[in-house]
C-alpha cells in the first residue's frame, strides 16, 4: 500500500469532476421541489440525457451539441411527468418511479447502436477540469441568488409553500410547476450527458448506477439549500474518487466494499435525517408532493 502516490490537488480536481453529474441533477430537483413537486424520476431523466447527449455528440461530432441534446432529452422526459402529475393529477411518487423505469428502458433501446463507441473530446481547461464543472458551480450561485433575491424566486417559493394562496394572488401555479419540472429535467439530462461524454466517457446500459437516487437524497440532506447541495455533492463525489484511489494504492479492502461505500453513506444520511424529522419538516416546502386543484 502506497498512499504517497495520491496527489491531493489531482484528487480534489477528480472529486469536482465526479461530483458534477450529481450536482447538476440535484440542483434541478431542488428547484422542482421548491415549487412543491416531488419528482422521483431523476434517475430516468439522467440516463435518458446520457444516451441522448452521447448519440448527438457522436452523430454531429460536437460535444456542445451533445450537452444540448442531453438537456433536451431530460427535459422532454420530464414534461411527460409534468403532464401526468400537473394536468391529469396522477400520484407524484408512482409517476416518478414509472418515469425512472421508462427512462432506463428507453435509453437501453436507443443505446444499442452506440455501445463501444467513443465521443469526441471536450477538452480540458485546468487540472483536468472542463467547462461543465465551472458551469455547475455557477449554477449553484445563480439558483441561490434567484431564490433569495429575485421576484421569480419569491414566486417559486410561494407556490411551494402555499399553492392555494399563490393561485389566489393570480399566479399560474400549474404553468410555474411545469416550467420548474422542465428545468429540473434539463439539469438531470445535463448531468447524464456529463457522465457519458466526460466522466466515463462511453455509453453503457444503466451507467448512472443510482446517481439519480443519490441526487434526490442530496436535496433532503442539503435542506433544500443550493450551497449545501454543492457541499453534499463534493462529499459523495469525494467518496467515489477516494474509493478509486484506495484501490490504485493497493489498500487491502475488498473492491466490493469500496464500490458500495457511497450507497452506504446515502443510506446513513437518510437515516440521520429521519431521526431529526423536525428539522427536515421545517426546511421542506409545505406543499411538497401535494396535488393542486385550480378549482379549489
Amino acid at each position: 500500500m502506497d498512499l504517497s502516490a495520491i496527489n491531493p490537488i489531482v484528487l480534489f480536481a477528480s472529486l469536482m469532476v465526479a461530483s458534477t453529474p450529481i450536482l447538476l441533477a440535484a440542483l434541478g430537483e431542488l428547484v422542482v421541489e421548491k415549487t412543491g413537486v416531488l419528482n422521483l424520476g431523476v434517475e430516468g431523466m439522467m440516463i435518458t440525457g446520457a444516451i441522448c447527449g452521447f448519440a448527438v455528440a457522436i452523430e454531429t461530432g460536437s460535444p456542445a451539441l451533445g450537452f444540448l441534446g442531453g438537456a433536451l432529452g431530460g427535459a422532454v422526459l420530464s414534461l411527460i411527468f409534468a403532464f401526468l402529475t400537473q394536468v391529469l393529477l396522477s400520484n407524484q411518487v408512482a409517476t416518478g418511479l414509472a418515469l425512472t423505469l421508462f427512462g432506463l428502458g428507453l435509453s437501453a433501446l436507443i443505446g444499442q447502436g452506440y455501445i463501444g463507441q467513443r465521443p469526441p473530446s471536450s477538452g480540458d481547461l485546468v487540472l483536468g477540469l472542463d467547462l461543465m464543472v465551472f458551469l455547475g458551480i455557477g449554477l449553484v450561485a445563480l439558483i441561490w441568488w434567484a431564490l433569495r433575491a429575485t421576484r421569480l424566486g419569491l414566486i417559486l417559493r410561494a407556490v411551494g409553500e402555499n399553492h392555494d394562496a399563490a393561485h389566489a394572488l393570480g399566479y399560474k401555479v400549474v404553468r410555474i410547476r411545469i416550467a420548474a419540472i422542465a428545468f429540473g429535467g434539463a439539469c438531470a439530462g445535463l448531468g447524464g450527458a456529463y457522465l457519458s461524454l466526460i466522466r466515463v466517457p462511453q455509453w453503457t446500459e444503466g451507467m448512472t448506477a443510482g446517481a439519480g437516487w443519490i441526487a434526490l437524497a442530496l436535496v433532503v440532506f442539503a435542506s433544500w439549500k443550493p450551497w449545501r447541495v454543492l457541499l453534499g455533492a463534493y462529499l459523495f463525489g469525494g467518496i467515489t474518487v477516494l474509493q478509486l484511489n484506495l484501490q490504485a494504492a493497493g489498500v487491502k479492502i475488498p473492491v466490493e466494499y469500496l464500490s458500495m461505500s457511497r450507497y452506504l453513506i446515502t443510506i446513513l444520511v437518510l437515516v440521520l435525517i429521519s431521526v431529526d424529522r423536525t428539522r427536515a419538516t421545517l426546511n421542506a416546502p409545505a406543499m411538497l408532493g401535494r396535488k393542486f386543484h385550480a378549482s379549489s
